[in-house]
Protein backbone atom coordinates (compact mmCIF):
# COMPACT_ATOMS: atom_id res chain seq x y z
CA UNK A 1 0.00 0.00 0.00
CA UNK A 2 2.66 2.40 1.00
CA UNK A 3 4.67 1.94 -2.53
CA UNK A 4 1.31 2.56 -4.24
CA UNK A 5 0.81 5.96 -2.35
CA UNK A 6 3.86 7.23 -2.93
CA UNK A 7 3.68 6.17 -6.82
CA UNK A 8 0.14 8.32 -6.61
CA UNK A 9 2.00 10.82 -4.41
CA UNK A 10 4.53 11.47 -7.09
CA UNK A 11 2.18 11.48 -10.25
CA UNK A 12 0.41 14.38 -8.46
CA UNK A 13 3.26 16.11 -7.86
CA UNK A 14 4.06 16.20 -11.42
CA UNK A 15 1.22 18.05 -11.92
CA UNK A 16 0.53 22.05 -11.72
CA UNK A 17 -2.76 23.16 -10.66
CA UNK A 18 -4.18 26.72 -9.77
CA UNK A 19 -7.73 27.71 -8.85
CA UNK A 20 -9.00 30.46 -10.68
CA UNK A 21 -12.58 31.90 -10.31
CA UNK A 22 -13.97 29.12 -8.49
CA UNK A 23 -12.45 26.64 -11.04
CA UNK A 24 -9.80 23.88 -10.72
CA UNK A 25 -6.95 24.14 -13.73
CA UNK A 26 -3.88 22.43 -15.09
CA UNK A 27 -1.67 25.24 -15.77
CA UNK A 28 1.93 25.53 -17.21
CA UNK A 29 4.41 28.94 -17.69
CA UNK A 30 6.07 29.26 -20.94
CA UNK A 31 8.85 32.44 -20.86
CA UNK A 32 11.48 34.10 -22.08
CA UNK A 33 14.63 36.27 -20.79
CA UNK A 34 17.30 38.23 -22.54
CA UNK A 35 19.96 37.21 -19.47
CA UNK A 36 22.29 40.67 -21.15
CA UNK A 37 25.57 38.98 -22.12
CA UNK A 38 25.62 36.00 -19.85
CA UNK A 39 29.09 34.57 -20.90
CA UNK A 40 31.84 33.19 -19.00
CA UNK A 41 35.20 34.53 -18.02
CA UNK A 42 36.98 32.94 -20.27
CA UNK A 43 38.22 33.86 -23.51
CA UNK A 44 36.69 31.50 -26.36
CA UNK A 45 36.24 30.63 -29.88
CA UNK A 46 34.02 28.87 -32.12
CA UNK A 47 35.33 25.32 -33.13
CA UNK A 48 33.92 24.00 -36.16
CA UNK A 49 34.67 20.44 -37.43
CA UNK A 50 32.50 19.64 -40.54
CA UNK A 51 34.59 16.25 -40.39
CA UNK A 52 33.42 15.41 -37.00
CA UNK A 53 29.54 14.37 -37.52
CA UNK A 54 27.70 13.29 -40.25
CA UNK A 55 24.45 13.96 -38.87
CA UNK A 56 25.30 17.65 -38.03
CA UNK A 57 27.81 18.75 -40.83
CA UNK A 58 29.38 21.57 -38.95
CA UNK A 59 30.02 19.87 -35.40
CA UNK A 60 29.95 23.54 -33.45
CA UNK A 61 31.62 24.35 -29.85
CA UNK A 62 33.42 27.22 -27.64
CA UNK A 63 36.65 26.15 -26.56
CA UNK A 64 39.38 28.69 -24.69
CA UNK A 65 41.88 30.67 -26.95
CA UNK A 66 44.75 28.90 -25.24
CA UNK A 67 43.65 25.71 -26.78
CA UNK A 68 43.29 25.71 -30.11
CA UNK A 69 47.06 25.58 -30.79
CA UNK A 70 46.29 21.92 -29.74
CA UNK A 71 43.52 21.55 -32.60
CA UNK A 72 43.27 20.50 -36.18
CA UNK A 73 42.77 23.56 -38.43
CA UNK A 74 42.73 23.43 -42.06
CA UNK A 75 42.36 26.91 -43.35
CA UNK A 76 43.49 30.24 -41.53
CA UNK A 77 41.51 32.44 -41.21
CA UNK A 78 38.73 30.93 -43.16
CA UNK A 79 37.72 33.04 -46.31
CA UNK A 80 34.17 30.87 -46.99
CA UNK A 81 30.87 32.29 -46.05
CA UNK A 82 30.24 30.80 -42.22
CA UNK A 83 26.97 28.58 -42.57
CA UNK A 84 26.55 24.52 -41.85
CA UNK A 85 26.67 23.48 -45.20
CA UNK A 86 29.09 25.42 -46.62
CA UNK A 87 31.50 24.25 -43.41
CA UNK A 88 30.74 20.77 -44.21
CA UNK A 89 34.12 18.78 -44.67
CA UNK A 90 35.87 21.75 -43.08
CA UNK A 91 37.33 22.03 -40.16
CA UNK A 92 37.91 25.65 -38.95
CA UNK A 93 37.81 28.48 -36.06
CA UNK A 94 35.68 31.75 -35.98
CA UNK A 95 36.35 34.10 -33.35
CA UNK A 96 33.64 35.58 -31.51
CA UNK A 97 33.61 39.57 -31.28
CA UNK A 98 32.72 39.71 -27.46
CA UNK A 99 34.46 36.95 -26.04
CA UNK A 100 37.56 39.23 -25.16
CA UNK A 101 35.08 42.08 -23.53
CA UNK A 102 34.11 39.70 -20.90
CA UNK A 103 37.48 38.35 -19.22
CA UNK A 104 39.11 39.54 -16.24
CA UNK A 105 41.81 41.37 -18.12
CA UNK A 106 39.41 43.73 -19.79
CA UNK A 107 38.19 47.25 -19.16
CA UNK A 108 34.98 45.06 -17.80
CA UNK A 109 36.98 43.26 -15.03
CA UNK A 110 34.77 40.88 -15.82
CA UNK A 111 35.67 38.18 -13.36
CA UNK A 112 34.19 35.07 -11.25
CA UNK A 113 32.13 36.73 -9.03
CA UNK A 114 30.64 39.12 -11.43
CA UNK A 115 29.45 36.30 -13.40
CA UNK A 116 28.23 33.92 -10.57
CA UNK A 117 25.68 37.36 -9.62
CA UNK A 118 24.80 37.32 -13.29
CA UNK A 119 23.85 33.45 -13.23
CA UNK A 120 22.10 34.43 -9.69
CA UNK A 121 20.27 37.28 -11.22
CA UNK A 122 19.03 35.38 -13.99
CA UNK A 123 18.14 32.69 -11.94
CA UNK A 124 15.80 34.57 -9.63
CA UNK A 125 13.70 36.27 -12.59
CA UNK A 126 13.16 32.93 -14.34
CA UNK A 127 12.81 31.35 -10.90
CA UNK A 128 9.46 33.97 -10.47
CA UNK A 129 7.93 34.24 -13.83
CA UNK A 130 4.32 32.93 -13.49
CA UNK A 131 4.56 31.59 -9.98
CA UNK A 132 2.09 33.94 -8.43
CA UNK A 133 -0.61 32.72 -10.99
CA UNK A 134 0.79 28.84 -10.69
CA UNK A 135 3.01 28.48 -7.53
CA UNK A 136 6.01 27.04 -8.94
CA UNK A 137 8.68 27.86 -11.90
CA UNK A 138 7.92 27.85 -15.54
CA UNK A 139 7.73 24.99 -17.76
CA UNK A 140 9.66 26.34 -20.86
CA UNK A 141 11.87 29.08 -20.87
CA UNK A 142 14.14 30.74 -23.79
CA UNK A 143 17.25 32.57 -22.70
CA UNK A 144 18.65 35.11 -25.42
CA UNK A 145 23.30 36.20 -25.03
CA UNK A 146 23.92 33.23 -23.45
CA UNK A 147 27.96 32.53 -25.06
CA UNK A 148 27.30 28.56 -25.09
CA UNK A 149 25.89 25.28 -23.63
CA UNK A 150 28.05 25.50 -20.22
CA UNK A 151 27.05 29.12 -18.99
CA UNK A 152 23.23 27.57 -19.64
CA UNK A 153 24.41 24.35 -17.62
CA UNK A 154 26.02 27.16 -15.03
CA UNK A 155 22.17 28.64 -14.87
CA UNK A 156 19.87 25.43 -14.26
CA UNK A 157 22.12 24.14 -11.65
CA UNK A 158 21.59 27.65 -9.87
CA UNK A 159 19.72 26.73 -6.35
CA UNK A 160 16.56 28.53 -7.32
CA UNK A 161 16.03 26.83 -10.57
CA UNK A 162 18.35 23.03 -9.84
CA UNK A 163 15.28 21.22 -8.09
CA UNK A 164 13.04 21.76 -11.28
CA UNK A 165 15.82 19.48 -13.56
CA UNK A 166 15.58 21.49 -16.25
CA UNK A 167 17.06 20.20 -19.37
CA UNK A 168 19.04 22.28 -21.89
CA UNK A 169 18.59 22.81 -25.80
CA UNK A 170 21.53 25.10 -27.47
CA UNK A 171 23.43 25.27 -30.73
CA UNK A 172 26.16 27.51 -31.40
CA UNK A 173 25.01 30.68 -33.85
CA UNK A 174 27.29 32.33 -36.38
CA UNK A 175 26.85 35.04 -34.77
CA UNK A 176 29.20 38.36 -35.09
CA UNK A 177 29.81 39.18 -31.14
CA UNK A 178 29.46 34.96 -30.20
CA UNK A 179 26.01 35.29 -28.74
CA UNK A 180 22.79 32.53 -29.12
CA UNK A 181 19.44 31.71 -27.83
CA UNK A 182 19.24 28.60 -25.92
CA UNK A 183 15.90 26.63 -23.94
CA UNK A 184 15.70 25.31 -20.59
CA UNK A 185 12.75 23.01 -19.97
CA UNK A 186 11.41 21.22 -16.80
CA UNK A 187 12.56 17.53 -17.52
CA UNK A 188 9.22 16.00 -16.10
CA UNK A 189 6.40 18.59 -18.25
CA UNK A 190 8.06 18.95 -21.66
CA UNK A 191 10.24 16.20 -23.87
CA UNK A 192 11.72 17.42 -26.75
CA UNK A 193 11.28 14.92 -30.11
CA UNK A 194 13.75 17.49 -32.44
CA UNK A 195 15.40 20.26 -32.10
CA UNK A 196 17.12 22.63 -34.86
CA UNK A 197 18.96 25.77 -36.00
CA UNK A 198 17.38 28.09 -38.76
CA UNK A 199 19.77 30.87 -39.72
CA UNK A 200 18.91 33.51 -41.31
CA UNK A 201 20.82 35.23 -44.17
CA UNK A 202 21.33 39.15 -44.20
CA UNK A 203 23.60 41.25 -46.00
CA UNK A 204 24.92 45.14 -45.54
CA UNK A 205 24.78 47.60 -48.61
CA UNK A 206 28.00 46.22 -49.70
CA UNK A 207 26.91 43.40 -50.53
CA UNK A 208 28.32 41.15 -47.53
CA UNK A 209 26.74 38.84 -45.34
CA UNK A 210 26.09 39.85 -41.72
CA UNK A 211 26.05 37.38 -39.43
CA UNK A 212 23.26 37.24 -36.62
CA UNK A 213 21.31 34.83 -34.21
CA UNK A 214 19.83 31.70 -35.73
CA UNK A 215 16.17 30.63 -34.88
CA UNK A 216 16.01 28.20 -32.42
CA UNK A 217 13.15 25.36 -33.42
CA UNK A 218 12.03 23.01 -30.33
CA UNK A 219 8.95 20.28 -30.98
CA UNK A 220 7.77 18.18 -28.69
CA UNK A 221 5.16 17.13 -25.90
CA UNK A 222 4.10 19.91 -23.06
CA UNK A 223 2.13 17.66 -20.81
CA UNK A 224 1.09 14.99 -23.21
CA UNK A 225 0.30 17.69 -25.74
CA UNK A 226 2.36 18.21 -29.10
CA UNK A 227 3.80 21.74 -29.18
CA UNK A 228 6.83 23.81 -31.01
CA UNK A 229 8.48 26.47 -29.89
CA UNK A 230 10.74 29.13 -32.09
CA UNK A 231 13.10 31.58 -29.77
CA UNK A 232 14.17 34.77 -31.67
CA UNK A 233 17.04 37.09 -31.87
CA UNK A 234 16.05 39.04 -34.62
CA UNK A 235 18.74 41.92 -36.13
CA UNK A 236 19.30 45.11 -34.19
CA UNK A 237 18.09 48.24 -35.48
CA UNK A 238 21.75 49.50 -35.97
CA UNK A 239 21.67 51.98 -38.43
CA UNK A 240 18.30 53.32 -38.01
CA UNK A 241 14.76 51.48 -38.24
CA UNK A 242 14.08 52.10 -41.94
CA UNK A 243 17.62 51.11 -42.80
CA UNK A 244 17.68 47.47 -40.87
CA UNK A 245 13.93 46.67 -41.89
CA UNK A 246 14.90 44.16 -44.39
CA UNK A 247 17.25 42.04 -41.68
CA UNK A 248 14.17 41.76 -39.87
CA UNK A 249 11.88 41.11 -42.78
CA UNK A 250 14.39 38.39 -43.23
CA UNK A 251 14.08 37.07 -40.21
CA UNK A 252 10.22 37.04 -39.96
CA UNK A 253 10.17 35.17 -43.61
CA UNK A 254 11.97 32.36 -42.32
CA UNK A 255 10.35 32.60 -38.68
CA UNK A 256 6.47 32.04 -40.85
CA UNK A 257 7.95 29.67 -43.08
CA UNK A 258 9.01 27.35 -40.59
CA UNK A 259 6.02 28.27 -38.75
CA UNK A 260 3.59 27.87 -41.89
CA UNK A 261 5.38 23.96 -42.50
CA UNK A 262 4.29 22.93 -38.75
CA UNK A 263 0.76 24.43 -39.27
CA UNK A 264 0.36 22.29 -42.21
CA UNK A 265 2.04 19.06 -41.53
CA UNK A 266 0.65 18.54 -37.89
CA UNK A 267 -2.51 20.86 -37.56
CA UNK A 268 -3.06 20.27 -33.81
CA UNK A 269 0.36 21.37 -32.64
CA UNK A 270 0.24 24.43 -30.71
CA UNK A 271 2.92 26.91 -31.71
CA UNK A 272 4.68 29.75 -29.64
CA UNK A 273 7.32 32.20 -31.20
CA UNK A 274 9.03 34.22 -29.01
CA UNK A 275 11.63 36.35 -28.28
CA UNK A 276 13.69 40.32 -29.06
CA UNK A 277 12.23 41.20 -32.56
CA UNK A 278 13.98 44.32 -32.31
CA UNK A 279 10.43 45.45 -34.04
CA UNK A 280 7.02 46.45 -31.91
CA UNK A 281 3.90 44.61 -32.50
CA UNK A 282 2.85 47.27 -34.86
CA UNK A 283 6.24 46.92 -37.31
CA UNK A 284 5.49 45.00 -40.67
CA UNK A 285 8.12 42.82 -39.94
CA UNK A 286 5.68 41.25 -37.70
CA UNK A 287 2.39 42.68 -38.94
CA UNK A 288 3.10 42.22 -42.92
CA UNK A 289 5.52 39.18 -43.67
CA UNK A 290 4.85 37.02 -40.70
CA UNK A 291 1.48 37.89 -40.76
CA UNK A 292 0.79 37.97 -36.90
CA UNK A 293 -3.04 39.00 -35.72
CA UNK A 294 -3.02 41.66 -33.20
CA UNK A 295 -6.50 40.57 -32.19
CA UNK A 296 -8.62 37.52 -32.20
CA UNK A 297 -10.97 38.93 -34.77
CA UNK A 298 -8.53 39.52 -37.42
CA UNK A 299 -7.38 35.75 -37.35
CA UNK A 300 -7.73 34.36 -40.92
CA UNK A 301 -6.45 31.50 -43.09
CA UNK A 302 -4.36 34.39 -44.81
CA UNK A 303 -3.30 36.05 -41.06
CA UNK A 304 -3.17 32.85 -39.05
CA UNK A 305 -0.97 34.01 -36.02
CA UNK A 306 -1.88 35.85 -32.86
CA UNK A 307 0.20 38.24 -31.21
CA UNK A 308 -0.35 38.11 -27.39
CA UNK A 309 1.49 41.68 -27.32
CA UNK A 310 -0.59 43.76 -28.92
CA UNK A 311 -3.01 44.82 -26.17
CA UNK A 312 -0.25 45.30 -24.11
CA UNK A 313 1.65 48.02 -26.72
CA UNK A 314 -2.03 49.32 -27.18
CA UNK A 315 -1.75 50.37 -23.58
CA UNK A 316 1.94 51.87 -23.39
CA UNK A 317 3.60 48.90 -21.88
CA UNK A 318 7.37 48.46 -22.89
CA UNK A 319 9.81 46.24 -22.57
CA UNK A 320 13.07 47.91 -23.04
CA UNK A 321 13.78 51.73 -24.09
CA UNK A 322 15.10 52.28 -27.24
CA UNK A 323 17.21 55.60 -28.37
CA UNK A 324 15.41 56.99 -25.06
CA UNK A 325 11.80 55.91 -26.63
CA UNK A 326 9.65 53.28 -25.35
CA UNK A 327 9.24 49.69 -27.07
CA UNK A 328 7.97 46.18 -26.59
CA UNK A 329 10.31 44.25 -28.49
CA UNK A 330 10.12 41.30 -26.29
CA UNK A 331 7.15 39.68 -28.00
CA UNK A 332 5.17 36.02 -27.75
CA UNK A 333 3.00 34.77 -30.69
CA UNK A 334 0.99 32.25 -30.74
CA UNK A 335 -0.87 29.71 -33.41
CA UNK A 336 -4.75 30.25 -33.72
CA UNK A 337 -5.65 27.27 -31.72
CA UNK A 338 -4.12 28.73 -28.47
CA UNK A 339 -6.71 31.29 -28.37
CA UNK A 340 -10.20 30.81 -26.14
CA UNK A 341 -12.75 33.24 -25.97
CA UNK A 342 -13.38 34.85 -22.86
CA UNK A 343 -10.04 32.62 -21.20
CA UNK A 344 -12.87 29.54 -21.74
CA UNK A 345 -11.15 26.59 -20.31
CA UNK A 346 -10.91 23.46 -22.43
CA UNK A 347 -9.39 20.03 -22.63
CA UNK A 348 -5.97 20.95 -23.67
CA UNK A 349 -3.94 24.02 -23.53
CA UNK A 350 -4.87 27.56 -24.57
CA UNK A 351 -3.84 30.90 -23.54
CA UNK A 352 -4.90 32.31 -19.96
CA UNK A 353 -2.62 34.94 -19.22
CA UNK A 354 0.44 37.01 -20.90
CA UNK A 355 2.28 39.24 -19.00
CA UNK A 356 5.55 41.50 -19.15
CA UNK A 357 7.33 40.94 -16.10
CA UNK A 358 8.42 44.43 -14.53
CA UNK A 359 8.67 43.42 -10.44
CA UNK A 360 9.98 46.85 -8.69
CA UNK A 361 13.41 45.11 -8.51
CA UNK A 362 14.11 45.09 -12.04
CA UNK A 363 13.10 48.67 -12.74
CA UNK A 364 15.74 51.21 -12.22
CA UNK A 365 14.46 54.03 -9.31
CA UNK A 366 17.40 56.99 -10.45
CA UNK A 367 19.34 58.78 -12.79
CA UNK A 368 18.52 59.31 -16.49
CA UNK A 369 17.28 55.68 -16.67
CA UNK A 370 14.75 55.80 -14.15
CA UNK A 371 12.07 53.23 -15.15
CA UNK A 372 13.87 51.34 -17.90
CA UNK A 373 14.93 47.89 -16.63
CA UNK A 374 17.91 47.68 -14.04
CA UNK A 375 20.34 46.58 -16.59
CA UNK A 376 23.86 45.02 -15.58
CA UNK A 377 26.22 46.89 -17.02
CA UNK A 378 26.83 51.15 -17.21
CA UNK A 379 29.23 50.86 -19.84
CA UNK A 380 32.55 49.00 -18.56
CA UNK A 381 30.50 48.93 -14.47
CA UNK A 382 28.85 46.08 -13.65
CA UNK A 383 26.04 47.48 -11.83
CA UNK A 384 24.21 44.33 -10.28
CA UNK A 385 21.29 44.97 -11.74
CA UNK A 386 19.59 42.11 -14.36
CA UNK A 387 18.69 43.28 -17.93
CA UNK A 388 18.10 45.98 -20.71
CA UNK A 389 14.97 44.04 -21.19
CA UNK A 390 11.99 42.86 -18.74
CA UNK A 391 10.92 39.39 -19.45
CA UNK A 392 7.92 38.24 -20.96
CA UNK A 393 5.64 34.82 -20.56
CA UNK A 394 2.23 33.03 -20.80
CA UNK A 395 0.65 31.04 -18.68
CA UNK A 396 -1.35 28.22 -20.50
CA UNK A 397 -4.39 26.04 -18.73
CA UNK A 398 -6.73 23.54 -19.22
CA UNK A 399 -9.23 21.10 -17.57
CA UNK A 400 -6.97 19.36 -15.06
Amino acid sequence: MKKYLSILTLALGCLVFAQQKGQLRKVATVGFLNVENLWDTIQSADYIDGTKDKSNPSFHRSVPIDSIKHLIVDETPFKGEWSDEALKGKRVVKYQGGSDEFTPKSAKNYNYKVYSQKLENAARVISELGQKQTGTAPAIVGLLEVENRQVVEDLVKQPKLAKYDYGVIHYNSYDYRGIDPAFIYQKRRFTPTNSLKKEIKIYGEDGKREYTRHILVVTGMLDNEPIALFLNHWPSRRGGEAVSLPKRNAAAAVLKQQMDSIRIQSPNTKMLAMGDFNDDPVSSSLKNVLKAAGSPKDLSESMPYLNLMYPLYKKGIASLAYQDAPNLFDQIIVSANLYAPANELKKDYTVLRTEIYAPDYLITKEGNYKGYPFRSWSGDKFTGGFSDHFPAFVILQKEP
